[in-house]
């Protein structure tokens, strides 16, 4: 599929119209989307009117006519959003959320609403991996994530509170950008945990999601990813979690080390302090007691329409206290003024993205392990595609950085993908 930054560009300069490019994206739902149900609302006429106003109009900005399909965690004004629950099948918001009215104002279409899980936690919904049918496409972004994968779409929006939008980008070989916590408005945003979750986009490359969150978070520098002036020192960084890598990810892991080193970089190793391995069980904790405050209406009045695994996590967050929680956030904050230090002198963080690759089944979607402890830290994390494992299906790496420093992050992480890309 043609990038959203090229599709941008062609409408700017009169070469396509938005029509068109919509037009296509439904032609591939049509054909695929039986199979991979990426989307939980679609309406062809709908998403076909708006681009046809986009063609009819001066160009608003720098997303004008580029179809984008919204994670249904996102409250849309002209779309049911429902969570992911059958509490809210149905709901219709009167308002965008702050980030779809971000991208509506760049000029994008709102394609469609894609697939969640549950309140984006663990109950997966209907989809598939694009690359096999049989395998998860991951959670809880996972139409957001399927829907990039199988070409349906350039551009989508997820959400990442442990490892939602990283792990089914990785399990669906896309580009998945979280960017620092806080950046992008979560106002609309059925909120999960407060502390944690982060707007995140996916895209067939780096360049589009860094266009696709400087829209949302008011970054028009993020747009601007010159090419390196030298290779970039990143260092290795295999975390605390390393012994859960499974194969895939220990051969994508160290294949694509290999070859950043044969390309140039400066690969220092790097190993977190001890006191980071704490991080990890932080996350858990934070997160599930945040989403007991959150659903408390959910557990009240739909208990029974609530997954199991859910009131699992809702009721360890009631036996959390506020202590814990403030205790937590107070070792990440701790955590989290160290890293400028502990990264002094480089460029990126290479971490795993993933245990492996995407498991068997669609009743889970998969360990969010790799993930956690920089959700809870609030860094920038990309992934990039690297690798396929022995089920050929795709395996991720991840870059990451201190908070705020973004623009390098996905700098760098343009570098690796050029590099990994070759074959």
């Amino acid at each position: 599929m043609t990038t959203a930054v090229e599709m941008a560009e062609a409408v700017r300069q009169g070469r396509d119209t938005s029509e068109s490019l919509v037009a296509g994206c439904l032609e591939r739902i049509a054909y695929r989307d039986r199979e991979v149900q990426a989307w939980e609302y679609l309406d062809p006429e709908q998403a076909l009117a708006q681009a046809r106003a986009r063609d009819a109009e001066i160009p608003r900005g720098p997303l004008h006519g580029v179809p984008v399909g919204i994670k249904d965690v996102f409250d849309t004004v002209d779309m049911p959003t429902a969570y992911g629950s059958p509490i809210y099948a149905g709901n219709q918001p009167a308002w965008d959320a702050a980030c779809v009215a971000a991208l509506r104002a760049a000029g994008a279409v709102i394609l469609g609403k894609t697939v969640t899980t549950e309140f984006a936690a663990y109950r997966p919904g209907k989809t598939a991996n694009p690359h096999n049918l049989n395998h998860t496409p991951g959670g809880s972004s996972s139409g957001s994530a399927a829907a990039v994968a199988d070409g349906m779409v350039p551009l989508t929006l997820g959400t990442q509170t442990a490892g939602s939008v990283i792990r089914p980008a990785s399990f669906c070989g896309v580009v998945g950008y979280k960017p620092t916590f806080g950046w992008i408005s979560r106002a609309g945003l059925k909120p999960l945990a407060e502390s944690l979750d982060t707007v995140g986009a996916f895209a067939g490359s780096v360049a589009d999601v860094a266009l696709v969150v400087s829209v949302m978070a008011n970054r028009p520098e993020l747009c601007d990813l010159q090419s390196l002036q030298r290779p970039p020192r990143i260092g290795v960084c295999r975390t605390h979690e390393w012994p859960l890598a499974e194969a895939a990810t220990v051969h994508a892991f160290e294949d694509a080390r290999t070859r950043l080193a044969g390309a140039g970089a400066e690969l220092p190793e790097i190993v977190l302090p001890e006191s980071f391995r704490g991080l990890f069980h932080a996350q858990e904790r934070v997160m599930a007691y945040e989403a007991a405050q959150n659903f408390a209406f959910e557990m009240l009045a739909h208990t029974e329409k609530l997954s199991e695994k859910l009131r699992s996590v809702l009721d360890s967050g009631r036996e959390c206290s506020p202590e814990t929680r403030r205790a937590d956030l107070a070792f990440a904050a701790e955590c989290r003024a160290a890293l400028p230090g502990l990264l002094a002198g480089l460029d990126a963080l290479l971490v795993p993205s993933v245990v492996g690759e995407a498991p068997e089944g669609l009743h889970a979607t998969g360990d969010p392990a790799f993930n956690r402890i920089w959700t809870l830290l609030h860094t920038p994390c990309v992934n990039v595609p690297a690798s396929f494992g022995s089920q050929r299906l795709p395996v991720g790496v991840q870059l990451t950085g201190p908070p705020h420093a973004d623009r390098t992050v996905l700098a760098v992480a343009q570098w690796v993908a050029g590099v990994l890309s070759q074959a």
